[in-house]
Formats: C-alpha cells, structure tokens, sequence
C-alpha cells in the first residue's frame, strides 16, 4: 500500500503563557498519525516569517489563530491530500508556492510550521521509528549540551535586569543525565542563594528567576556564587548570555536601563568585552542589534576566538541572512528556531549550510512554549550540539530535557 496523508486537522491550543498558538495533526491512510505545535517569541527579529493571528480583540485581545487553523483546512489540507508524508521537501515546497510570500505572511508561518512538523512526525510514527532517527538517520547519535536560563531579564521578566537570559552550560557532563543533574543542582542552589538574600525566587517566561538585580554583573555574579555552591568549578559549568540587544537599541545607542547606561555600537562592544574577561562566559547571543553590521563584524573580529557569538535576531534561521552573514564574517554560530523560518526544509537547509562553513548551531525554543518536544529530537537529528529550551522548571521546558534523557537511554541502551 502506498502510504498517503488523508487528512490534516488543525485546533487552537495554549501556549506556556495562557496565548493561543496552532496544533496540527495529519493522518495517513495507514490510520497513522502525527502532531505538532507550533510556539511563539515575545522577543522576536524583524525579519521572521510572519506569525498569523486574528486581530479580533473581542477574542484573546487580538491573539487568537483562527485565520491560520482555517488556512491548514482550506488552502493548505486540499493541496496536500494524496501526497506522500516521506516526502517532506516536496510537502512544504507545495506549501511555500501557495503561500507566495517571502515572509509566509498569506497561511502565517505558524499554520504552515504546524503542518510540516505534523507530516515529520507522522512520517516517523508510520515507519515504526523515532523521530530523531527519522529526521537524522543512523548518524544521528550525539547528545546536545544543554544552554539552561536560569535567570530572566528583559522582554522575559518583569525586572531591570537588561540582558533576557542568564544562562549556565553544564561543559564537564559526560552525557545528558549528568548534565541535567548539574544544572539542575545549580538551579536549585541559586534559588537558596536568592533566598538568602531576600531575592524574589519567582520566575520569568522561561522558567528561570527573575529578580529584581540592579545590574548584568550583578546577575553574573549571583551565578558563580551557586555554581559554587552547588560543589562545581567554573571550569566545570559556564555561563551564556543572550543580550538580546535589538531590544535595547534606539537610536543609534544601546540602552541599558538597569545600570542607565546609553553605550555607542564601539562601548557595547567593550562593555561585552569586558565581561567575558572578569566571568566564565563562554556564549553571547545577540551581543548587538540585528542590523548594526558594521558592530558586528568588529566584535566577531574581537571576540570570534574567545567566544561562542550567536545570531538570533541576526539570522533569523534564514538560509540568505545567514549565507550573508558568513559572507561579511558576522557572528560564528546561529540559533535556530523553525518558527521563524516556517517549514522543516528550511530549517535544516540552514543548519547544514551552518555546519558546512563551521558556524555552531544551538537549537531553540520560544518564551511562549508548548510540551511538544520535537526540537529535542531535532538537536540529535542534525548533531548540533546544543540546545536552548529554558530552565529547570515548568513544564514545557522540562519536557524536552526528559525527552533528551529518554533519546540517550535509546541510543546507549541503558
């Protein structure tokens, strides 16, 4: 029997923070099925593909995502009935040449994301397999190393923290378990630590603490101390920060409100510089706003040997502003988020494009989560390395780590 999608429905669900976001399931005529969500930023780049919502405020003040559930059912589904799930280029090439817009602004990237990771993972359910094993085949086998936030700031807290995350990475782990295990020790010391010094130990978008800190050294700080605490050296776990600096920048200037700073592109450069030099950090993303070029070829030239330098907002997980990106020399590793690209295809055309010119690749999710756990698998399909997917609490970021943990056991057999 020639294995065929059959139907594809798509609800509204919730997100971690109570938002509508789209749910997609796609049924082959095996009876075989498969689902994806699709999650959502609150810091997002200027150049994503277009997220589709309702704007009705009479409906989830505008969020909700009707419009896009529609799309999958009437423009999309009809396209694609009969077509064979395994053919996942030639599925959402179908969907891009009907949508007909640069930034999927027709369908809405969510309703078309939805669909091509719904057909991914049907296509494995039918083949009996797991999805990493599906996506990557049989040399997808290495563990990421997870980037875990355990302190929010900016678009994801409410506090003067400037920087959106203050994240630890367990570098000593010898596989998954152990570094769950670590930074999870560290998450929970930071928490006495916070205690103990009258902090509020409630926590952001993304699962990690989000107190009222004056200042980014302030927060770094408070970090070495429970690295410390916890029994580790800062040989042993490091730090990584996203600054996410488009949404300090304005006007020319970086504005760091929390230390009232206002830093040209040059200081902001020196102000990271000088950071990386007094802490263990190995990792900035977004050190620089997502179009200020010329900054970011300075501090990749500076920094580039010292440090992990993510683009985000930068790239966008787009093929061209990452092919350009190498082209100039901005920035040596990219985040990847396939929401903000829109399709599979895409995403993993940017991430071997990444891995053939030496950029690291960090899988990621978004502050507005769901439980679904396909980026887990993901990160062990195209060996990337690392993955970003929150703290060590609530449970949409948990569920990716026990799913990674559940990958290992499949892999080493233990």
């Amino acid at each position: 029997m020639k294995i065929q999608i059959t139907d594809i429905n798509a609800r509204q669900i919730l997100d971690s923070r109570g938002i509508p976001t789209i749910e997609t399931k796609v049924t082959l005529n095996s009876g075989i099925s498969g689902s994806a969500a699709v999650p959502s930023g609150a810091s997002t780049g200027k150049f994503e593909a277009v997220e589709l919502r309702d704007n009705d405020k009479n409906n989830f003040f505008g969020k909700s995502v009707y419009k896009a559930i529609n799309n999958v059912e009437k423009n999309i589904k009809p396209f694609l009935i009969g077509h064979c799930p395994f053919n996942q280029k030639e599925i959402d090439l179908i969907m891009l040449e009907k949508d007909g817009t640069k930034n999927k602004s027709k369908f809405g990237a969510n309703a078309i994301l939805s669909v091509s990771l719904a057909c991914a993972r049907a296509a494995a359910n039918e083949l009996e397999i797991p999805l990493y094993k599906y996506l990557g085949g049989l040399y997808a086998s290495m563990l990421p190393i997870p980037m875990v936030n355990i302190l929010n700031g900016g678009a994801h807290a409410n506090n003067k923290l400037d920087f959106q995350e203050f994240m630890i990475q367990p570098v000593s782990g010898c596989n998954m378990h152990e570094s769950i295990k670590m930074a999870a020790e560290v998450f929970h010391e930071l928490k006495r630590v916070l205690n103990n010094s009258g902090c509020s130990i409630a926590v952001g978008d993304e699962g990690g603490f989000a107190p009222n800190f004056k200042s980014n050294r302030e927060a770094l700080e408070a970090l070495v101390l429970a690295i410390n605490n916890a029994g580790y050296t800062t040989d042993e776990i490091k730090i990584c920060i996203d600054a996410a600096a488009s949404e300090l920048y304005s006007d020319g200037k970086y504005i760091l409100k929390g230390e009232q700073k206002e830093l040209s592109s040059i200081e902001m450069i020196s102000y990271l510089e000088d950071l990386t030099e007094k802490y263990p950090i190995i990792s900035i993303e977004d050190g620089l706003d997502q179009e200020d070029f010329i900054g970011w070829k300075t501090l990749t030239a500076k920094l580039s040997s010292k440090c992990q330098l993510v683009g985000d907002d930068l790239f966008v997980t787009n093929y061209n502003r990452l092919e350009n990106g190498i082209n100039e020399k901005l920035a040596n590793a990219i985040l990847i988020k396939p929401n903000q690209t829109g399709t599979l295809s895409e995403t993993m055309d940017t991430i071997l494009l990444a891995q053939k010119n030496n950029y690291k690749t960090v899988i990621s999710h978004r502050s507005g989560e769901t439980t679904d756990t396909f980026i887990a698998d993901l990160s062990v399909a195209v060996n990337a390395g690392q993955i970003k997917t929150g703290s060590m609490s609530r449970g949409e970021r948990t569920s990716k780590y026990n799913r990674l943990m559940e990958i290992e056991n499949d892999i080493t057999g233990v």
